[in-house]
Parts: structure tokens; sequence; C-alpha cells
């Protein structure tokens, strides 16, 4: 295991955790980003359901069972394209990079668990 994949990981498990927290957590900057983007606030929850999910499945993909880590990097990588797709639809560009961003890490995660 190399240790690119590693820290990526790591740091994708780090800030999809977090930001599951803060979805839970009902922070102000989620729910506005939310309803800028029209998802409705019951959403929220669900979404960071997925989120931590995710977190679960890089976690055990790491340490224990490499398959359910590549599903789970799969997973974060559609849901953030999803997410992207939703700020465009929606028009709402000028905080596109968050998403963007865990995209980002997402197939960033993707890419060094195939190549594992």
């Amino acid at each position: 295991m190399s240790s690119a994949l590693v820290i990526v990981t790591a740091l994708a498990i780090a800030a999809n955790g977090g930001i599951a927290a803060a979805d839970l957590a009902r922070a102000e900057f989620v729910l506005a980003n939310s309803a800028e983007v029209n998802v409705k606030p019951e959403w929220v929850p669900w979404l960071a359901a997925l989120k931590l999910a995710g977190v679960v499945g890089l976690l055990i993909g790491l340490v224990a069972f490499p398959p359910l880590g590549l599903a789970a990097a799969l997973g974060l990588v559609l849901f953030y394209v999803g997410a992207v797709v939703t700020h465009v639809r929606a028009g709402v560009i000028h905080n596109i990079y968050f998403p963007a961003g865990y995209l980002a890490l997402a197939v960033a995660t993707l890419a060094l668990t195939l190549a594992r």
C-alpha cells in the first residue's frame, strides 16, 4: 500500500467526516448553501448519511477490505458529481469549488485505490 493512498484516503475520510458532522449539526453555512441550490433542509441528514457511509467504507477499505474502499470511493465520486451538477443547474457557481474540491479528493482516492 502506497503512502499516497494512505494520505489521500485519510484526507478524504477527514473531509467527508467533517462536512457530514456539519450537515448533521445543521450548521448555518450548510443550510444556506443547500437552500441556494434548492436542496430541501430535510434532505440534509440523508446526504450526511451517504457521506458517512463513504467515510466508513473508505476506512474499512484502507485497513481491512480493499474492495469496500473502492466501492466507497466510487460512491463518493458519484455523490459529488451530483453535487457539482446540482450547483450548475441552479446557476450557483460562486461556491462550486466546495463540491468540486470534494469531488477532486474522491477522484484522487478512487484513482489511487484502483492503482493499488
